[in-house]
């Protein structure tokens, strides 16, 4: 009598070595972000001047945006495995959710200043100041200050709340994280450099998951 096959297969686990997703993503966006910032005025409201002058930075720019996104999706992939059955269903739903729609907007404004630099690379002359350039800036500011920053935040207090519930990393970290998100809901009226606030909290949170990775790594390597 043959025996019974075993039809269970072996669960997939996500390598140790994806925790450094969350670590490129923070190195991207703070390239992205001071390319575009030493490129692009802070003022939604300039003449436009930028796109004869810094076409160049502003599209290497451009090209690591869908880099820096996948690294990003790939972190929260990575937060969501260490959660692993502890994840609670609302807070699990309002961290991927507002992970997501920022990650959105971020690609939207992408497209649009990508639109911008496209249209005016046949007569730079005829796009500036004219109301369809003053309407594509004003979005811009509008996608990235308002609702991609509020977004970030929102993304910051869920996953610092999960860290306080699930000690998946220290209690420091989550107390940084709604500190970093205070910053983002109430102090970026006062800086344009305010988009650096997330990428400085998941670089600490990747740098802590691949340590920690690294040390189970070297604990089951001795046994």
């Amino acid at each position: 009598m043959t025996q019974p096959k075993d039809v269970t297969r072996p669960k997939l686990r996500t390598p140790r070595a994806t925790a450094i997703a969350g670590i490129i993503f923070s190195v991207l966006l703070l390239i992205i972000f001071s390319l575009l910032r030493n490129a692009v005025p802070a003022d939604p409201l300039e003449p436009g001047a930028w796109l004869l002058v810094d076409r160049g930075s502003i599209a290497v720019a451009l090209n690591l945006v869908p880099f820096a996104g996948v690294a990003f999706l790939w972190f929260i992939g990575v937060l969501r495995d260490r959660l692993g059955a502890q994840e609670d269903r609302f807070f699990a739903t309002v961290f991927l959710g507002s992970g997501l729609l920022f990650l959105a907007i971020i690609f939207v404004a992408a497209a649009l200043i990508g639109a911008l630099l496209l249209a005016s690379s046949t007569a730079p002359d005829d796009l500036i100041s004219t109301k369809t350039f003053v309407f594509a800036r004003a979005t811009i500011y509008t996608l990235v200050n308002v609702y991609a920053l509020k977004l970030a935040a929102v993304f910051l207090i869920a996953s610092s709340t999960a860290v306080v519930f699930t000690d998946i990393a220290p209690r420091w970290m989550a107390i940084m994280g709604y500190i970093l998100a205070a910053v983002l809901l109430f102090g970026s009226y006062f800086t344009s450099w305010h988009l650096i606030v997330l990428p400085i909290w998941v670089l600490m949170m990747s740098a802590h998951i691949l340590l920690d990775e690294y040390r189970a790594g070297a604990r089951e390597r001795e046994r």
